[in-house]
């Protein structure tokens, strides 16, 4: 006969401890069945085969198989596509309970959607549970239940709202013993699922206090090697629990938790505002912005080669590492709409492939605020100067010579464009495009 359990289906929360759905899961009782899906919906768009994301995801499940093996358990790890894998796992099992994490992305959504019928049709539910945000939803809104559009507003009453209840761990290791007890089953080799390994080490997950308490002070300066805390990827991935940083944000630094709301608020945005995940300006009147879209400029900008070296030093850095200090970001984002007139989207959509800590929502609201068409972002009127950047946040250079060594020599590519004319041929573009 087969065994009765309950799934716990890991995508965007990998960790065994202070995760809620798995705490859900081990308390009810049944043996616990851990299960991860390589999800060829996603993973067939990607055409880079050394992407780093599947790298990391793939060594956080090996660190996860470790610890459950010494529990007696296992993850079932499977490559395919979410339908067909459930089609087998009910199979297997009797399944009582499937439970989850929630997931805020267009296609998450589509694919819980479908998952929760195929369910059904065995009389399975899909249990879901907030654990990647503090407030989701419409746990932050106006007194009128309306959602915020502005951050200050919307921080000071996610700030007002927080109970220390809101940040406890959920104590999974209670209830470790509930764990399905089987041999380690093997994880699908990185080259079984059609990518390689590059190597190259990831963002370490111990961070000290120092960071978080000195983040007010540092965070600006790229060439700081612990300046910012480096946990985007590990947010993202859910290898570290979002309440154990903002636990010790609220202890150590203001600025440093401002920062973790701030994520909470693009979370909110993308789900109350879907069509920001969609391509769309949050702002509709700047889709009537003429860009100019030129091919071989945006290639530049890509590749680090625009003449403007605190520019080409960001890009250089993402494409070698998948990492960009968030100055910095600001900076290239700002570059590639205001100076090279060109759609935001496209400079989301490189972010998108190259960033390891590439986020649907945050990346959204970056460059949104960026070209000045999203909630709560800089007025279309404020365009960065690179220069003036570099002189207040890299005044020693120290960043750009590490990234763009040559940009004293000959071999130096001119300005792509020069500053002052790129800054009146985008206020042009943009007042002539609000008026209409």
């Amino acid at each position: 006969m087969k065994p009765e359990v309950n799934i716990m289906w890991f995508r965007r929360d990998l960790r065994l401890t202070d995760n809620a759905a798995l705490y859900y899961a081990l308390q009810q009782g049944l043996p616990v069945v851990p299960v991860f899906i390589f999800d060829r919906n996603i993973l067939d768009q990607l055409d880079d085969r050394t992407d780093r994301r599947v790298e990391f995801i793939h060594a956080a499940l090996m660190q996860m198989q470790q610890q459950l093996v010494q529990l007696g358990s296992s993850l079932e790890v499977y490559d395919g596509f979410p339908e067909q894998v459930f089609a087998i796992l009910m199979e297997k099992y009797r399944v009582s309970t499937v439970f989850a994490n929630h997931d805020y992305e267009p296609y998450a959504l589509e694919r819980e959607t479908l998952i929760s019928a195929l369910l059904a049709t065995k009389h399975v539910s899909l249990q879901t549970y907030k654990d990647q945000v503090i407030f989701e939803k419409d746990e932050v809104v106006k007194d009128d239940g309306k959602p915020y559009t502005v951050f200050t507003p919307y921080s000071n009453k996610w700030k007002a709202k927080l109970k220390d209840a809101d940040l406890a761990s959920y104590p999974t290791e209670k209830y470790i013993s509930h764990f399905y007890q089987q041999p380690a089953l093997p994880i699908p080799a990185l080259e079984t699922i059609g990518f390689s390994k590059t190597g190259q080490l990831f963002p370490s997950l111990q961070l000290e206090d120092a960071v978080i308490r000195h983040y007010s002070e540092r965070r600006n300066f790229p060439a700081l090697e612990n300046g910012t805390s480096k946990m985007g990827v590990h947010l993202r991935f859910g290898t570290i629990s979002i309440r154990e940083l903002a636990r010790r944000a609220k202890a150590l630094n203001e600025t440093y938790l401002n920062e973790l709301i701030w994520r909470d608020f693009y979370h909110m945005i993308l789900w109350h505002f879907p069509q920001v995940g969609k391509g769309k300006s949050f702002k509709p009147a700047y889709e009537m912005i003429e860009w100019r879209n030129k091919e071989e400029e945006f290639q530049k900008w890509c590749e680090g080669k625009t003449g403007y070296p605190i520019v080409d030093a960001g890009m250089r850095e993402l494409n070698a590492t998948g990492f960009m200090h968030n100055r910095v970001r600001m900076i290239v984002a700002s570059f590639l709409v205001k100076h090279l007139l060109i759609d935001w989207r496209w400079g989301e959509a490189y972010f998108a492939q190259k960033l390891l800590d590439f986020d649907l929502a945050a990346n959204n609201g970056g460059w949104q605020w960026a070209s000045s068409s999203g909630c709560d972002a800089a007025p279309y009127f404020r365009v960065f100067n690179p220069a003036l950047q570099t002189e207040k946040f890299d005044k020693e250079l120290k960043y750009i010579k590490k990234w763009v060594p040559e940009f004293q020599e000959l071999s130096y590519p001119q300005p792509i464009v020069q500053h002052e004319l790129a800054r009146k041929r985008v206020l042009d573009a943009y007042a002539k495009a609000l008026k209409s």
